[in-house]
């Protein structure tokens, strides 16, 4: 997936001894301004000296110290807006400092609009425990940014637990992207941005609006034993969506979606992937890589030890035609089983055909090793470079059997446009030339 056109409008409530009243500062970064937009539960936005009025149970500053949403407001009723009793519970959890602090959302169906959980904190350590379930609000009026639930500029973060409900099956009709490039997406079910130090693991994410994570301007962060989950043809539900980040990891999950199970966008640097299981969906993506003047560079992206199931593509690369300049480097697919893939090895740098021009982002250093399954179609790997900037590929160690609808007088083949390919180990099929 690539993100179209988006604005972000900032809601500031104001967190006062009664907490009734709220200012609100609508800021223009891009696009047009809505009429509101999340609740900013940044510690920043209040008094960060404020004493809690919340009651008992709330949890004391000072290392270790637990916060309980119900403490503040929050109820679990399956129809009560949460979004202040969140806020409340998180402005108390990010300023407790001394330590550690762990906001918990027990057992329960708890409901809220779109929200942001931003910091810094003053928690050296902030550990946030879902327990039960945290459902979408669905007027998607409400969602003047394209995000439901956010994190923001917090470091030591660990998210953990619990379902998010996004509730897309009841705004997918909105979607317009397959026939409007400049769509204003869904929001996404939980975005990370500006953290470092963050470990989010054991969540599961239903059918979410848009993708459901998306992972922007992060540094070291780690993401395992999640189970993501939308049906194939829900739009632009992308399990993962990764951008401008470095030292990530995946592993131990598994994503069922509209989409890409992963899709790896400009600025991702250092990236592991392991141990996924993928699908349906449309397979683990480099990509689109080039639809924007200035994109930074993709390098060091591992893939090994994954499964696809059902999708329309494995392991895909893809850039627009007539892109402007930029380089996807060192990139790794090794130890993947295909399980009835219809491109189980794709290269697509014409994506979109947006122009007629060559794309001017180089591929190289890209290594295809241990590729073993079925495919759909005949033409297991298709390699469709840049006239301009032609490929680097190794292929070594590919067995790929073709089981279509039916297999009399087909044999399963390569095709290649602007590939440099180097060979090793057994190939089926053979290698293009």
């Amino acid at each position: 997936m690539t993100i179209a056109g988006r604005f972000e409008v900032r809601a500031i409530l104001v967190l006062g001894l009664a907490f009734s009243c709220y200012v609100a500062e609508a800021t223009l970064r891009r696009g047009l301004v809505g009429a509101a937009g999340p609740t900013d539960f940044s510690v920043n936005s209040h008094d960060a000296n404020a004493e809690d009025k919340s009651g008992a149970g709330g949890g004391k500053p000072g290392a270790g110290s637990e916060f309980n949403v119900n403490s503040y407001g929050a109820k679990a009723d399956g129809k009560t807006n949460n979004v202040q009793a969140f806020m409340k519970a998180w402005v108390a959890a990010c300023k407790s400092g001394g330590g550690s602090a762990r906001l918990v959302f027990p057992k329960g169906i708890y409901v809220t609009g779109p929200v942001v959980f931003a910091g810094p904190c003053a928690a050296s350590k902030i550990t946030v425990e879902v327990q039960g379930t945290i459902k979408a609000t669905t007027d998607i009026s409400e969602y003047t940014e394209p995000e439901w639930i956010s994190f923001e500029s917090i470091s030591g973060l660990t998210l953990t637990g619990g379902i998010f409900d996004g509730r897309g099956e009841t705004v997918w009709k909105y979607n317009d992207c397959d026939q409007n490039s400049d769509c204003q997406l869904l929001p996404s079910s939980l975005k990370f941005t500006k953290l470092t130090n963050t470990v989010v693991y054991g969540i599961t994410s239903l059918n979410s609006k848009s993708f459901h994570m998306h992972v922007y301007n992060c540094q070291d962060f780690k993401a395992h034993d999640l189970t993501l989950t939308a049906p194939s043809d829900s739009p632009n539900t992308d399990g993962i969506h990764i951008s401008s980040s470095s030292l990530l990891n995946v592993s131990n999950s598994k994503i069922g979606t509209g989409d890409d199970c992963i899709s790896i966008g400009p600025g991702v640097t250092n990236l592991g992937i392991t141990n996924i299981i993928c699908g349906p969906g449309h397979g683990i993506s480099v990509g689109s890589l080039g639809k924007y003047q200035g994109e930074k560079d993709v390098s060091g992206v591992t893939v090994r030890n994954c499964t696809l199931r059902s999708t329309t593509n494995g392991v895909r690369i893809k850039t627009y035609s007539g892109s402007p300049p930029s380089k996807a480097s060192s990139i790794t697919f090794q130890d993947i089983i295909m399980d009835m893939v219809k491109n189980p090895i794709i290269i697509d740098q014409k994506y979109g055909s947006r122009s007629s021009a060559a794309s001017r982002v180089q591929i190289s250093d890209v290594h295809y090793k241990n590729i073993v399954g079925t495919s759909t179609t005949d033409v297991a790997v298709s390699l469709l470079c840049s006239a301009q900037v032609p490929c680097d590929v190794e292929l070594v160690g590919i067995d790929l059997k073709f089981q279509g609808n039916s297999n009399k007088g087909k044999s399963i083949s390569s095709s290649c446009l602007n590939a440099k390919v180097k060979t090793g180990g057994k190939l089926n099929p053979p290698a293009c030339r």
